[in-house]
């Protein structure tokens, strides 16, 4: 399967290349699902059957800066939400028990101000004080289009992996004529390949100039937990970021002339 860091350390050295890379400080991996498609099962009714109109198993992912998956959750049914499964997988588990060894909450960098390290994700997650997400685009101030768009691009690698992935191996360009069980063990594979295959920095340079590599292993099985509404403390930490991307310390020279 795939490493999930385990170290402060290599949590840290992935916060230092979403700050570099996409300008988005303290951030440890971006969150996101993928409908695989699949032949509906027999006898299993609307199970399968996603948002989307077509039958599906679903790739939870959290992805480093370079693209590469860092932690996958394959086979979960289509018609749930990418939300959803995330609150079912043993990563949310995890994030809730404290047991992913994310350093604690520190100073960014050039201030006093105190934030936890954070998964970036979009809309369908709940607000956490380890998961970032959008504002709702409703009466947005400039301050919060600044945070959206700092917070989209660091969230794009996600977004990008999944593309290098389908362009790759082909099998995801139409449905799987497999059972789930059997595609999931196809996604697992083809997710620990595409890491292999980053490996290659003149390869990589190709699929949107990822880089350096990540050796696929066994991951830790943790125990599933449900969801829990935004709290105002995870609304704070959005506000220090907000603050702080918008500041002479944190911000980007180009950033208003985007949003």
């Amino acid at each position: 399967m795939l490493q999930v860091p385990d170290t402060d350390e290599e949590w840290r050295t992935i916060a230092e290349e979403f700050s570099s890379k996409w300008n988005f400080d303290h951030c440890v991996g971006a969150i996101d699902g993928k409908h695989i498609a699949i032949v509906q099962p027999p006898h299993s009714g609307s199970v399968y059957y996603n948002y989307k109109h077509f039958n599906s198993i679903v790739l939870l992912a959290v992805v480093d800066a370079s693209y590469r998956f860092l932690y996958v959750d394959i086979g979960s049914c289509g018609r749930m939400s990418d939300g959803g499964v995330f609150n079912r997988s043993s990563l949310a588990a995890a994030l809730e028990s404290h047991s992913l060894n994310i350093p604690p909450p520190e100073a960014l960098e050039g201030t006093d101000t105190v934030v936890p390290y954070v998964f970036v994700a979009d809309d369908a997650f709940s607000l956490k004080e380890n998961i970032m997400k959008p504002y709702s685009q409703k009466n947005l101030t400039n301050a919060q289009r600044v945070f959206n768009y700092r917070l989209s691009r660091a969230r794009r690698t996600v977004e990008n992996a999944f593309g290098i992935l389908s362009q790759r191996f082909r099998i995801f360009s139409h449905s799987i004529h497999l059972q789930p069980e059997k595609a999931e063990l196809i996604t697992m594979t083809a997710c620990c390949l595409h890491n292999f295959l980053l490996r290659d920095t003149a390869s990589a340079t190709v699929y949107m100039q990822a880089d350096n590599d990540i050796t696929a292993s066994n991951m830790r099985s943790i125990a599933r937990q449900g969801c829990n509404r935004s709290a105002n403390s995870a609304m704070i930490v959005r506000t220090k970021l907000t603050e702080y991307f918008n500041s002479a310390r944190g911000a980007v020279p180009w950033q208003e002339s985007i949003v």
